[in-house]
Formats: structure tokens, C-alpha cells, sequence
């Protein structure tokens, strides 16, 4: 979607005027892990409006593969306008205007599955899935188990006002067990599922090999299932979040995902992807706008490196991205406030 951004606090009512970006849960990851050098493709809908044709300039911009988009005579790109301040706080407003938008009109006819298929990762958003009967088709279709298929990367992202009642949220857990490598918030689980605590929402998921809880400001818990001589093991690892002077929370999701699937990309251990998955999304939450550009990758993996007290230690304030390159040393590489 094309994202509009208010360029002073208030209501959506008094705000007079809003800066135009991108949004959407996929683009955003595929543009964040482009920006550090892995090559990706994003294959969705937008119209032959305006708005699609800066959509598609834009996620190529950040050098996403955007070839395998298609143009929607009929229907238009799909827009929303948001208020500046925190999704957690009262005082949040976000207007969506997407109900028979291009990307709604998805189905699994549609897409090219030697496109879908081609990559090492296929990343997908439940919030798709709520778009129309057709995109839940589509989401069904990519997470039913077949050969062949690459690692399939679902984030839940669970949004209460795409869903008339949690009882249609359930087909969310169905999604998620279809695939191999899962993101999910506590809260999201809580709210859509009635689980409470990362134990119980592995008990409910216990089909994916990997699973990634996510908890807000405390850290992530990722669950990796190993095979070894007599059975199979479910080990987990926890890694705290990051101290960080927050500008704006949208985003910081998707963030968390790419940098996850940076690390796995990479074959990094379990407690380093977790670690740029809160470096990356740092980078989201320090910035106004849904879409940041990432550490470089030396400064992640130094990062990343810390002990535990350094860490625990880290202080990221806005522009903390740009002190790679100002002279400051691997403890100190962050400007604090």
C-alpha cells in the first residue's frame, strides 16, 4: 500500500497535511533485506493508478525484483493514512483504504510458481490472508505442505479490524501450521487464540520447525526443532530486547522478520538471528515512517557480538544506523540520550 504519514501530531481530523510512503508487511521485508544485500523478489497486485506505478518505482528503489507484479486495470492501489503517534496508545489512528483494492483481487491462478518458488525463502503475511475469500484461498494454496517448495516464512500479524471475531482469526494457527518457519507476537497469540506464554503457543504450533515468539519489550523466544539419533529435540532460546528511544512502532514487525531472516539466510546460530531481528527492528522503531534502512551488515554482526552485559547496555537513539561510519568503537558504536 501507499502509506501516508502526518507531518504533525493529532488527530486524523486536524491533521492538514501527510508525506506520501510505502507500506505492507511483505514489501517491507523484502525491501529491508535488499537494502543489505540479499536479492529478493515481492510478487503482489497494484492498480495501473498513480499509486501503483510509485509502489513498484519505489520497492525497486530498494532493489526488490519487482518484475512479477501485476497491473489491475480495474481496481485500485490500496492507501492508508495514520496519526504519528504509537499503534499501542489510545490516541492511535490508523484509516485503511483497501477493501477492492488490486491486492484483495489475489488468487493462486493468478501467480507464476516458478516466481513464487525460486528464491531460498517465500515469505507471507496473515494480514493477506484477511484481505478476501480469494486471498485466504491464495494463503492456503502456498501453505499446504509439498515437495519442492522453499522454506515458507509466515508472520501472523494479526490484526483485530480485519477480523470480525477471533473465531475467523483461528484460521490463522491453521496457516501457520502449514509452514516451516513461523513469527508470532505473545500478544498477537493471546488476543487471537486465547494461548498465553511462548510454552503454550508452541504446544498449539508444533508443526513448524522453527517458531519465533515475539515479547514486546522483554525480548523473543525462538523454538527450533533438531532431529537426532533416537528422536527429535525442541530447543529454545531467549534474547532481550534492545533499550531503544522510540519514534514510531509501525513496522518494527516486519523488521524483526527480515533480520531473522537475514541471520537464517546466512546459517547464523538461533541467538544471532534473534539479535539482528531486535538490531533491525530497532532501526524500524527509531525512525517515523513504517520502512528504515537496516545496519550495515559488519555493524550488525559486531552488534550482535556484544556479551550479554554490553548488550543489556545498548542504548539506540534515533540515527543510531549512521555510527558505523562515525568513528565510534564496537562498545560504543550507538548514540544515547
Amino acid at each position: 500500500m501507499v502509506t501516508f504519514l502526518p507531518r504533525l501530531p493529532g488527530r486524523l481530523a486536524d491533521v492538514p497535511s501527510f508525506d506520501r510512503a510505502i507500506g505492507g508487511a511483505e514489501s517491507n521485508v523484502a525491501c529491508t533485506l535488499a537494502r543489505t544485500g540479499h536479492p529478493t523478489r515481492w510478487i503482489s497486485r497494484v492498480g495501473t493508478d498513480g499509486f501503483g506505478d510509485h509502489l513498484l518505482a519505489a520497492i525497486a528503489d530498494c532493489g526488490v525484483d519487482v518484475r512479477h507484479v501485476r497491473r489491475d486495470p480495474l481496481r485500485p492501489t490500496g492507501v492508508y493514512f495514520r496519526t504519528a503517534g504509537d499503534r499501542a496508545t489510545g490516541t492511535h489512528e490508523v484509516a485503511y483504504y483497501r477493501a477492492g483494492s488490486a491486492a484483495s483481487a489475489m488468487t493462486a491462478a493468478d501467480l507464476d510458481p516458478a516466481a513464487l518458488y525460486a528464491g531460498r525463502i517465500l515469505h507471507l503475511s496473515g494480514i493477506t490472508a484477511a484481505l478476501s475469500a480469494d486471498c485466504l484461498g491464495l494463503l492456503r494454496e502456498l501453505t499446504t505442505r509439498r515437495p519442492g517448495r522453499p522454506l515458507l516464512s509466515f508472520d501472523v500479524n494479526y490484526r483485530p479490524g480485519l477480523w470480525r471475531d477471533t473465531a475467523r482469526a483461528r484460521v490463522l494457527l491453521d496457516l501457520a501450521r502449514g509452514a516451516d518457519l513461523v513469527f508470532v507476537g505473545d500478544d498477537e497469540a493471546r488476543d487471537a487464540w486465547g494461548l498465553h506464554g511462548p510454552r503454550a503457543i508452541r504446544r498449539a504450533l508444533p508443526e513448524p520447525h522453527t517458531l519465533v515468539v515475539k515479547q514486546g519489550k522483554s525480548g523473543a523466544t525462538v523454538f527450533r526443532r533438531t532431529r537426532e539419533p533416537g528422536g527429535r529435540r525442541d530447543d529454545a532460546t531467549f534474547v532481550p530486547a534492545l533499550n531503544v528511544d522510540l519514534v514510531a512502532a509501525t513496522g518494527a514487525g516486519d523488521a524483526f522478520a527480515a533480520g531473522f531472516l537475514s541471520a537464517t539466510l546466512r546459517g547464523l546460530p538461533d541467538r544471532a538471528c534473534l539479535r539482528h531481528g531486535h538490531l533491525w527492528a530497532a532501526a524500524a522503531l527509531t525512525v517515523p515512517g513504517d520502512l528504515a534502512t537496516p545496519p550495515s551488515r559488519p555493524y550488525a554482526d559486531r552488534l550482535a557480538a556484544l556479551d550479554d552485559p554490553a548488550w543489556a547496555g545498548l542504548h539506540l537513539a534515533p540515527g543510531w544506523t549512521d555510527a558505523a561510519t562515525s568513528g565510534h568503537r564496537a562498545d560504543e558504536e550507538v548514540p544515547t540520550q
